[in-house]
């Protein structure tokens, strides 16, 4: 489990194609901290496998189904991504609950300039993401924790603020780039329990108790 909070934005060294997957190595040093074969690392947030660790490296596997669903498949050597180690029981939780699971990608529309050093980020998602977000919902967007500003048919809007900007690896990213998209784990609990009608919950209910 993650919180969005991105601790450090390494650099790929290089992404191995190998047969069923791949393995990418990322130069880093602060998320190297407490790491050990094994652990749990997300990367642009999806949660991946340290297999490989060196004094300022990890390496890690891709699985096909990772490669199929995120942007690691379009690493190259040079690529910055962002770090986070995983929650540690007792931590505090800044962003919101991010399980490092993506939901799908999407297309970086723009990252346009808001006054003095805010941004404005505009991506295209896929529309079967549609039902997963609302208006100051949480979605976590390569990894990062964010506030859905704004929703316009299939293009969500988020504001950045300067200090996100500058510690994630955002201020790289181009026009259509694909950008990994995990929505709120809530959103997908509540979904299924109205779906299933196996509860008592509804929408009057979610309602009254002021979601």
């Amino acid at each position: 489990m993650f919180t969005g909070i991105i601790e450090e934005v390494g650099a790929v060294e290089r992404l191995e194609t190998r047969p069923g997957g791949a393995r990418v190595h990322v130069r880093c040093r602060e998320a190297l901290a407490g790491l050990k074969p094994g652990s749990s690392i997300a990367v642009n947030g999806a949660c991946l496998t340290a297999v490989e660790l060196r004094a300022e490296s990890f390496a890690a596997d891709l699985a096909p189904e990772t490669l199929r669903l995120t942007n690691l498949g379009d690493l190259r050597a040079g690529s910055r991504v962002n770090l986070e180690r995983a929650l540690a029981a007792g931590g505090r939780l800044d962003g919101h609950l991010v399980q490092g699971h993506i939901d799908a990608t999407g297309e970086l529309l723009a990252l346009e300039l808001l006054g003095s050093e805010d941004w404005w980020l505009r991506v295209r998602f896929p529309r079967e993401l549609d039902r997963y977000l609302v208006l100051k919902g949480s979605v976590a967007i390569d990894g990062i924790s964010l506030t859905v500003a704004g929703l316009d048919a299939d293009v969500l809007s988020v504001a950045v603020i300067p200090h996100t900007c500058r510690h994630t690896n955002l201020h790289t990213r181009r026009a259509g780039e694909r950008l990994n998209l995990e929505c709120d784990l809530l959103a997908k609990y509540v979904e299924k329990l109205l779906r299933r009608g196996e509860s008592s919950l509804s929408v009057e209910r979610l309602r009254e108790l002021g979601y």
